[in-house]
Order: C-alpha cells, then structure tokens, then sequence
C-alpha cells in the first residue's frame, strides 16, 4: 500500500501487518496515542488509514527499541505532532518574526525529545556499567580459584 492510498484496513489487519494484537490497538486508540478510527460509527469495525498504520508502527518502535513507557512515547509523539504542526504553519508564512518564532518552538519541542531519549541512554549505560562491573567481579573470582 502507498503512502498516498486511501485504502482503508480493519484492525485485525493492521495487527497482523504490524505482528501485535487488536487489543493493543484498542489501548493506544483509549490512552490517546492513537486517534479512533475513522468513519467508525456505533457497532461499526474500526478502519485504519495508512498513516495510521505508521502511527502505531512509530509507537511501537518507540517504546520497543528505546524501552521507553507509554507515557513517554506519548510525550515524543505529542512533540513529534507539534512539529508537524509549525512545519504547516512555516510554509503558510514568508514574515521573518513569525518564522523565527515557529523555529524557536520547534527547538523547545525537539529539546524535550532529545531529553526523553538521553534520559533513557543514560539509564543504558548505568546498566552497562553495573553489568561490566559483575562480569569482572566474576572473572577476578574465576582468577582466584585457578591459583
């Protein structure tokens, strides 16, 4: 499917598509991390866009490759969703102050993504750094017991 196709997917496919489950399509739509699913009137089945389906992928790769929490790929995405914003915002106007004003906000959204993400390398690396410690300490016993 392209990025510009109007093809819309049930829920059961796009978790088959993503390898997740229907369920956790449901929780990110009730927490708000993903939007309801369009044209869904009562009873009705849920249909998804393929922007969508790159939402969920983004949450998922989010929360999958940093270990982040729900909460915290909310706040990246509410950031990322804010950017996309001033981006439209930028291209509407061609006045020097407003475009200064839409790239200042979009470095405060970027300095709250950056946090998020040092934040969770550097509890990475105080595991690392626990986990060497362990594999020396073992090792130095391991010494010990061959002399």
């Amino acid at each position: 499917m392209s990025a510009t196709s109007t093809k819309t997917l049930r829920i059961g496919e796009v978790a088959e598509l993503l390898g997740t489950t229907p369920r956790t399509i449901r929780y990110y739509e009730e927490i708000g991390l993903l939007p309801d699913a369009h044209d869904r009137a009562q009873g009705k089945h849920r249909c998804y866009t393929q922007i969508d389906v790159e939402r969920v992928r983004e949450i998922m790769r989010l929360r999958d490759l940093l270990g982040l929490s729900l909460e915290e790929v909310s706040a990246l995405l509410e950031a990322e969703d804010a950017r996309a914003q001033l981006r439209r915002e930028i291209r509407e106007t061609e006045d020097p102050a407003e475009i200064k004003r839409i790239l200042e906000q979009a470095l405060g959204h970027i300095a709250n993504q950056l946090e998020l993400v040092r934040h969770r390398r550097r509890e990475l690396e105080q595991l690392e750094a626990e986990l060497v410690a362990k594999r020396r300490s073992i090792h130095r016993r391991l010494g010990e017991l061959a002399e």
